[in-house]
């Protein structure tokens, strides 16, 4: 059964990325790319459908114990996990290298004290856990596999010329050992093409330290120094975990289906480029000084939309796809028994007419900070502003995706201010040319919209869409990107508004109701938790509008959601007090580092 979504660490290689349990089980892991088809799937079924563990060894009616303790080796995505057994103490240590050659999964069993019993249970399905590899040995080596794909298993007992004996049992392969005091024993995962010759013997003690020094030497290049810098490095190294390494692509979670709420249908395909997720994560790491990133991100983007910028799509793959097809998995039951699996994502061709702000206001960023010129950037932006020019009074899906019917959200009317703001600034620094008096009007015309059709008078608050008594945590964003200033007393009414209605017991912000009937925004049955994004938004605009007591406060209980490596998934579940949603969530770390960098410039922290 797999463990609580906050039980899990990640481990990756900046081209995929495997979640391990607090019991040493691999229960999440697709190779050769994050969206591919996972070779262990129990995250989402039960342990038919694909499992490594690595611990202790128990008796078979027993669960597997949990890890004593475990953490991040120093500013690292190397896992350490340390079992206290009556028989002594044992570490494993799990890394994926970052890739040169084929992709690989090292687990190193090191003995601390005593003689401790252990076992490694392999239990390989391929697609999604529906297809049994076939697994033999091959030149001394163990090998699964299936159609395109070969999984080669390798064991080393590190410093001495022991063997290990392997063996299968009920389609799973096993391997039993005792670890003492001082040995190190490492056990290799490598994915390779089935047509292709196998991949080279594995450097176990190698990779782990070329691994270390990767690390090391990224985190040195981060700027920010301020009281937070744990939970911000914290979230840079997930961010930059996330990144495709290969085109600069920055998938939103690793996962996909995790529920929004256990038992219910809100489970989604988080393994692709939103546009709105990797602009803002580009913003991030662009303030915290990596530049390398943010240059690879823009050259992702314009690959992405190259020949169609009219026809902008709010997702890609990590390479620039543009095809994600939505499919259910029907053989897999869901995390907890939230069905269905889907693989794909439906919202690809929806209209967010937000994407084209976010994604003008990273290239105005960008540009802003020095990052080297590119001309195409400039042509690209000019052209998306054409194309609002003419759309931007549509209505649309909005910033949540909703499956219901179109409307004219704020947000999304906000962002395309934005998108003309961000451009006649690019033309006013010289950079580019276009119809600056055009554009001032059209700017002009879009906040007096806003402003006139989206803002309620008599409650004092903007609402989530034009005619619509909902309110929208999107709208916190408002004085963010600049559309009004914060002590204007729409945007003061509009967070007191949102603050007392869309608040759940425990203080955290619901993206906006969702309850059944007419007015159902998205067009789906059940319930969400609160989305963490909206919640660092609330203490960003606390803190804007001199609150910043009260802001520290609410940033300080959202870092204590962290779990106990400093994850966060999508939402808070706050009747059952966790976690839920894929995981881990771009969309809630990068909120996470923006909202440090503002507490901390303002003074706003204690201690």
């Amino acid at each position: 059964m797999a463990g609580r979504i906050e039980d899990y660490a990640l481990i990756g290689d900046m081209q995929t990325a495997a979640l391990v349990c607090r019991d040493g089980t691999v229960d999440w892991l697709c190779l050769p790319r994050f969206d591919s088809q996972a070779i262990f799937a129990g995250l989402l079924g039960t342990e038919d459908h694909g499992f490594w563990r690595v611990g202790p060894a128990h008796a078979p009616e027993a669960e597997a114990p949990d890890a004593t303790r475990r953490r991040y080796r120093g500013d690292s995505l190397v896992l350490e996990s340390e079992w206290d057994t009556p028989d002594g103490t044992v570490r494993v240590t799990d890394f994926m290298p970052p890739r040169d050659g084929a992709p690989q999964v090292i687990r190193i069993v090191e003995g601390v004290s005593g003689e401790v019993p252990m076992r490694s249970t392999l239990r390989m399905r391929f697609s999604y856990g529906r297809i049994v590899p076939w697994v033999h040995r091959r030149d001394d080596r163990l090998v699964g596999i299936a159609g395109p794909d070969s999984v080669w298993y390798d064991t080393a007992v590190l410093g001495r010329e022991e063997e290990l004996t392997t063996y299968g049992k009920d389609l799973t392969t096993y391997t039993d050992f005792t670890v003492s005091a001082g040995d190190r024993i490492a056990f290799t995962l490598s994915w390779q093409p089935s047509h292709k010759e196998p991949p080279s013997l594995p450097e176990p003690e190698q990779a782990l330290a070329a691994t270390d020094d990767f690390w090391s030497e990224w985190v040195a290049l981060c700027t920010y120094h301020g009281p937070y810098r744990e939970a911000v490095i914290r979230s840079l190294i997930t961010l930059k975990a996330l990144t495709y390494a290969p085109t600069g692509g920055i998938v939103a979670a690793p996962t996909t289906s995790l529920p929004e709420e256990i038992g219910g249908v809100r489970n989604w395909d988080y393994r692709y480029t939103w546009l709105r997720d990797a602009a803002i994560t580009l913003s991030s790491l662009l303030r915290t000084g990596y530049r390398e990133e943010a240059r690879a991100w823009r050259e992702w983007l314009l690959r992405a939309v190259a020949g169609d910028p009219e026809n902008l799509q709010i997702m890609y793959g990590i390479a620039g796809e543009r095809e994600l097809g939505e499919a259910e998995l029907d053989w897999l039951p869901g995390y907890e028994n939230s069905a269905p699996v889907r693989v794909g994502n439906g919202a690809a061709h929806q209209l967010q007419l937000d994407v084209y702000g976010e994604t003008i206001e990273a290239l105005h960023l960008a540009h802003m900070t020095g990052l080297s010129r590119n001309d195409y950037a400039s042509q690209l932006q000019l052209k998306l502003i054409r194309y609002l020019e003419d759309h931007w009074n549509q209505p649309d899906e909005g910033i949540w995706e909703v499956r219901g019917p179109r409307r004219h959200f704020v947000h999304s009317k906000v962002m395309a201010w934005v998108a003309v703001d961000r451009t006649i600034k690019l033309v006013e620094s010289g950079d580019a040319e276009g119809p600056l008096e055009r554009w001032r009007e059209l700017r002009e015309d879009i906040h007096r919209d806003v402003c006139e059709k989206g803002y309620d008078p008599e409650r004092n608050t903007f609402t989530q869409s034009y005619g619509s008594q909902e309110l929208d945590a999107s709208l916190l964003l408002i004085p963010q990107v600049g559309f009004l200033p914060p002590d204007d007393k729409r945007v003061i009414g509009t967070i007191e508004a949102i603050q007392r209605e869309l608040s759940t017991p425990d203080g955290f912000i619901l993206r906006y109701p969702t309850h059944a009937g007419d007015d159902n925004v998205d067009g789906l049955a059940g319930d969400e938790g609160a989305f963490l994004a909206c919640s660092f938004w609330m203490a960003d605009d606390l803190a804007m509008i001199g609150r910043v007591d009260e802001a520290r406060r609410l940033f300080e209980k959202l870092l204590s959601l962290r779990n106990d490596l400093g994850l966060l998934a999508e939402e808070w579940d706050s009747k059952h007090q966790r976690q839920v949603g894929n995981f881990p969530q771009a969309f809630s770390h990068v909120p996470l580092i923006d909202t440090a960098l503002r507490l901390t410039a303002s003074g706003a922290y204690g201690g």
